[in-house]
């Protein structure tokens, strides 16, 4: 197994850091340096437009997506510094997630320029045409992603732990990314009504048991009153930071008191726990049931995930403390 580097050691500062980012991969890097400035922009929205669409403030959906695209691009580039030998990959990666994404906020843009709901809206054969539009580009952006996955998967490493930190982040975002599609799937009201041969003017929703729009969470906007499959989303598309900064943790506690075969079961541990409560979130908001009130079953599926979570790991770790 060969040593890796990566082109980013500890630069001196945040312009060195930008630069070696734009080295690796021009395209991501831009698309995290436009959502920056996205943000700027959604941000001064926020401050001088008082429209409401969906029960939000117009500008705080290009605001989410701004944030959570910064995060991902940077993320991105930084894992692809690590793979070697497939030049070609790694920009196509790059290339296509970066015009995908690009594309998707500048249609939210669009759409709140308008007025106009983004997700879910077919008011118009238009409205219609640029929702659909958006489902296409992440289709392309997940791809790329699983592209990304299976590149780490086969690249070398001599750290196992911090090797299968990544790997496992990027797996666990695919499934976070995953349950967007659940949300594209008909409500029961529009399935009734499309069965009566009308045409809905929303097809799909945010929220299980209530209509978008109520009642929510400052910001976030999940519901406080049914199911939110945005809280599955939002938490298992983070498994891209998270689980790399899992791994980076459990390096330094243990680098020098456990083995790497150790380590690298306590990553999967971590990283199985995860997924876990990715998935027990999205079951949690498929019974129509809100994140904040939360029912017995439910308590108790998140207090046995972490106990087994907690006694695997204190296994696993039981040769460091009697060292």
């Amino acid at each position: 197994m060969t040593t890796l580097s990566h082109p980013i050691t500890t630069p001196s500062t945040s312009r060195t850091l930008f630069q070696k980012l734009w080295q690796i991969n021009w395209p991501l890097a831009g698309l995290g340096f436009i959502s920056l400035a996205l943000m700027g922009l959604a941000a001064i929205g926020l401050a001088i437009d008082p429209r409401v669409i969906t029960g939000a403030p117009a500008w705080v959906k290009p605001l989410k997506f701004a944030i959570s695209t910064v995060f991902y691009a940077f993320t991105l580039v930084w894992m692809l510094g690590y793979v070697k030998n497939h030049p070609r990959l790694v920009s196509t990666i790059g290339a296509m997630t970066a015009v995908a994404l690009v594309i998707e906020l500048a249609l939210i843009v669009l759409q709140v320029t308008r007025g106009v709901r983004s997700h879910f809206n077919f008011t118009t054969p238009l409205d219609g045409a640029l929702f659909s539009a958006m489902g296409t580009l992440i289709i392309v952006v997940w791809v790329m992603n699983l592209l990304a996955a299976l590149l780490i998967m086969r690249q070398s490493f001599t750290d196992s732990a911090f090797a299968w930190s990544l790997r496992l982040g990027l797996l666990i975002t695919l499934v976070g990314a995953g349950v967007a599609f659940l949300m594209t799937q008909p409500t029961p009201a529009q399935m009734a009504e499309m069965q009566a041969g009308n045409m809905p003017v929303e097809i799909g929703a945010h929220s299980i048991g209530v209509a978008d729009g109520g009642p929510s969470l400052p910001f976030v906007g999940w519901s406080t009153e049914g199911g939110d499959l945005r809280v599955a989303h939002f938490v298992g598309l983070h498994g891209l930071q998270v689980l790399p900064l899992a791994g980076w943790v459990i390096n330094r506690l243990y680098g020098a008191k456990l083995s790497q075969r150790r380590r690298a079961a306590l990553v999967w541990t971590a990283g199985l726990g995860y997924l876990g409560f990715t998935l027990s979130l999205a079951w949690q908001a498929l019974r129509g049931q809100s994140v904040i009130a939360p029912d017995a079953l439910t308590l108790a599926a998140f207090g046995g995930l972490a106990a087994v979570a907690l006694v695997v790991s204190a296994f696993i770790a039981l040769p460091a403390r009697k060292a």
